[in-house]
């Protein structure tokens, strides 16, 4: 009886060592999300909002604590919390870094709208923030040289690095080394920036990485095809984590997976990995995960969320009563990106200059607004609010009516196509080119004749169209609106246009 008893306990001990014996396989997690500018649910509540994504973010911990959590770039700007000022400074992008704090983000990378915020602003963003930035190729300008950008924390200096590398251990004792490579796509050109070539630079740090770690990511935020041409130089990346487009996409190229969520988190990527060390292969599942009213917000990530929504709202009713009432149902996509809004006429920028000239009773020849004053860069659909006004057009202003002679209107005109690219193309209502000819109201302009044209307050500062500007002797008077009417702030005007129809 003894000896039974004892043989059963040494079996017993032999199988619970076999069974947490290192089998060389590792289970690990990634949550993704890309182009995020907005910390609170949009479209009426019905999608995104950091909160939630926190609570999906914890449910995948409880369910493999190696789990980490990305943002493939964009996040600092465009956003309307952005461009209000609180004790006399604008936020630009502070409320996503508390918000990013809290939710312990493992990895992120630039984007090309974090080099839209001043250099001072974008240092305190980076100073501010408790996880890592990674950059193949965007560095720091200085007098000397181009340096990696950097944190400053308790007067010490803490360099993006150009690769990082992440431990994974499970509960037999398998472990590895996780490495990423991240590159940012050069379109946003500052004198703070320089850009190394993209695909130069991936190469490179996979390079230098490959033989230290045992399986390389990709987290980028460049163009689809650039994503496809870095999976193509380098075909042994499992996943590249990308952003930029603003709409899902999984793409495949050979064996690199190419995935991208939608912006402001209406969907995240939940990729589940499995790595075996014995054959080094990789398998990749992923879920698109929608990121809806079902799912419950985070408590500590939705009261910082609250305190910066209070804020807004609070900043909001100074120019709308009803910040959150639903006024427009678009079942198609309002186009707001910004390379579509600075270079072709969109459904977005003929509705805003269509509401310009309703501000002034259709009492105008025709309407102009600059492509950078529409700072969204996404589309919008469904249910529009209010709030959604002021995301597309954070900034206001005045819309003046403006008497203008037609030889001045053309200048403009054509100006504005020749800035197809920048902010200062023109989206236009009732001015249409034909051929070589500009028709105002569907009638030949007349460069003889005086117009009157509703033209946002900006463009007539000449920081765009340099020769627009109240000193022009073509400019033969302006119309600025009083308090109480629409036209006093340009979003007044469009949400009232968008609940006439």
């Amino acid at each position: 009886m003894k000896f039974t008893k004892s043989l059963l306990y040494f079996l017993s001990i032999l199988f619970l060592a076999s069974c947490n014996k290192d089998d060389q396989k590792i289970d690990f997690t990634f949550l993704q999300l890309n182009d995020v500018y907005e910390i609170a649910p949009i479209q009426g509540g019905e999608y995104g909002g950091m909160a939630r994504v926190e609570t999906v973010h914890q449910e995948l911990l409880q369910e493999n604590p190696n789990t980490m959590l990305f943002m493939a770039g964009d996040f600092l700007n465009p956003s309307l919390l952005g461009t209000i000022k609180v004790d006399g400074e604008r936020v630009r992008g502070k409320q996503m870094v508390e918000v990013m704090n809290a939710m312990n983000f493992d990895l992120v990378a630039f984007g090309n709208h974090e080099f839209d915020i001043p250099l001072e602003d974008l240092q305190k963003r980076l100073n501010e923030s408790n996880f890592p930035w990674i950059s193949a190729n965007v560095k720091l300008k200085t007098k000397e040289a181009a340096i990696p950008f950097y944190k400053e924390v308790n007067g010490h200096k803490e360099h993006v690095g150009e690769t990082f590398v992440k431990e994974f251990s499970d509960a037999d004792g398998t472990k590895i080394k996780v490495g990423f490579i991240s590159v940012c796509i050069p379109s946003n050109p500052k004198e703070f920036v320089e850009y190394g070539n993209m695909f130069v630079k991936a190469r490179s740090s996979y390079a230098a990485i490959k033989d230290s770690v045992d399986v390389v990511f990709g987290l980028t935020h460049v163009k689809i095809n650039n994503d496809k041409r870095i999976a193509k130089l380098i075909p042994n990346l499992p996943l590249i984590m990308g952003g930029h487009e603003h709409t899902n996409s999984y793409d495949t190229v050979g064996d690199v997976i190419i995935a991208k969520a939608d912006a402001n988190a209406k969907t995240v990527y939940v990729h589940r990995i499995s790595y075996d060390k014995k054959t080094k292969k990789t398998i990749v599942k992923s879920e698109l995960k929608e990121i809806n009213a079902t799912i419950k917000s985070d408590e500590k990530v939705g009261e910082i969320v609250n305190k910066w929504q209070t804020i807004l709202t609070a900043k909001i009713k100074e120019v709308i009563k009803n910040p959150d009432e639903v006024i427009f149902e678009a079942k198609t996509p309002l186009d707001g990106r910004d390379t579509p809004i600075r270079s072709t006429q969109t459904n977005l920028g003929v509705l805003i200059t269509k509401a310009m000239s309703f501000g002034y009773k259709d009492e105008v020849d025709c309407a102009l607004v600059n492509g950078g004053s529409i700072r969204i860069d996404d589309q919008l659909s469904g249910h529009i609010t209010a709030v959604d006004i002021f995301r597309v057009l954070p900034y206001g202003g005045e819309v003046l009516k403006v008497e203008i002679k037609g030889r001045l209107l053309k200048r403009v005109l054509d100006y504005g196509v020749l800035a197809a690219g920048n902010g200062a193309y023109l989206q236009r209502y009732n001015a249409e080119k034909v051929g070589d000819t500009w028709m105002i109201k569907n009638q030949k302009l007349d460069i003889n004749k005086t117009y009157t044209v509703a033209f946002s307050d900006y463009l007539l500062k000449g920081f765009d169209i340099p020769f627009l500007s109240e000193e022009n002797k073509e400019v033969l008077s302006i119309y600025t609106p009083k308090a109480e009417e629409l036209s006093f702030d340009i979003r007044k005007a469009v949400i009232a246009y968008l609940k006439s129809l």
